[in-house]
């Protein structure tokens, strides 16, 4: 038997397996459909101050591989959250992370304190969603994603995830910023900024023209930040996120560096797809002589 237990510093999980943000819903409005007792946590919608009513319609639209969307994080705002699933969470079959976004570090700040009081397990502050009009992402600015860090820090002992960009110029930079503000773990990494046109109507297939783009094509991207956040900072520990569907893909990241993998697309079209993964993740390790998943992180070597 292979044990799954992995922890991202001293945050322990029963596996290394994550549902990515804005891909489960709230989590528990999701039980029924998705198998969340496969993993280690499921982290919910991100969640502002006030509602967000997010952006026009077309917002998602298929790719040959992958997809893009401009939802612009629509959310009832987090008073209207808490009085919704607060009360909920305790019932999920895994642990439950709030994620908080903002305009400026006091705003991350008040959310945090709402979703804490809810009883999440952990804080995941997306400092990178790719379509918001609100103006530059704070994650392409170590200064700016630090000082967000900084006040959330000072408003909770929960452990601290901080989601970044594969946008950034200086990957390291951010993530080395984020650590010293106090995150305890960062998430590599959100979507990439991307477009298409739609060449029957001439028009983009957003609204807004440019959005995230996630799936399959994703992984190589997301898989280079890991890599080289590892290299530069082995002590901080790494959630991967991108293009994952198999569970060689989740071993492909713990390899590089990652202590825990995020599926997010996959939802979509499987959203059971976490207890197949897992399954597979355990046959390689068999196959392998693995017995520990914790045992795969940073595994692979340099040529």
């Amino acid at each position: 038997m292979t044990d799954l237990n992995v922890r991202l510093g001293s945050h322990v999980m029963q596996s290394p397996l994550v549902a990515a943000s804005g891909t489960v819903g709230s989590v528990v409005d999701c039980a029924d459909v998705s198998a969340f007792d496969v993993y280690g946590a499921a982290v919910a919608k991100s969640v502002s101050r006030e509602p967000w009513p997010g952006q026009p319609a077309p917002r998602l639209a298929p790719i040959a591989v992958g997809m893009l969307n401009g939802i612009g994080i629509q959310n009832p705002g987090i008073d209207a959250w808490v009085e919704q699933y607060g009360s909920r969470l305790a019932g999920a079959p895994t642990q439950v992370w709030g994620s908080a976004v903002g305009n400026d570090p006091a705003e991350f700040a008040e959310v945090t304190e709402g979703l804490a009081a809810a009883g999440v397990a952990a804080i995941e502050l997306n400092l990178s969603c790719p379509n918001l009009e609100q103006g530059r992402m704070f994650a392409l600015d170590a200064s700016a994603a630090a000082a967000v860090v900084a006040a959330v820090r000072e408003t909770t002992t929960l452990p601290v995830g901080a989601k970044l960009s594969p946008n950034a110029e200086d990957i390291v930079a951010v993530a080395d910023a984020v650590a010293t503000g106090g995150a305890d773990w960062v998430v590599l990494t959100n979507s990439v900024w991307g477009m298409a046109i739609d060449v029957e109507k001439r028009r983009p297939v957003l609204s807004r023209g440019v959005g995230g783009y996630s799936g399959l094509a994703l992984k190589p991207i997301a898989m280079r930040c890991v890599w080289e956040v590892h290299e530069a900072l082995p002590g901080l520990p790494i959630v991967g996120c991108g293009g994952v569907r198999t569970g060689s893909d989740v071993a492909e990241y713990l390899l590089a560096g990652a202590s825990a993998v995020m599926i997010g697309t996959a939802h979509f079209a499987e959203p059971r797809c976490g207890a197949r993964i897992i399954g597979e993740l355990a046959r390689y390790c068999r196959r392998h002589g693995v017995t520990a998943v914790a045992d795969l992180v940073g595994g692979a070597a340099a040529w």
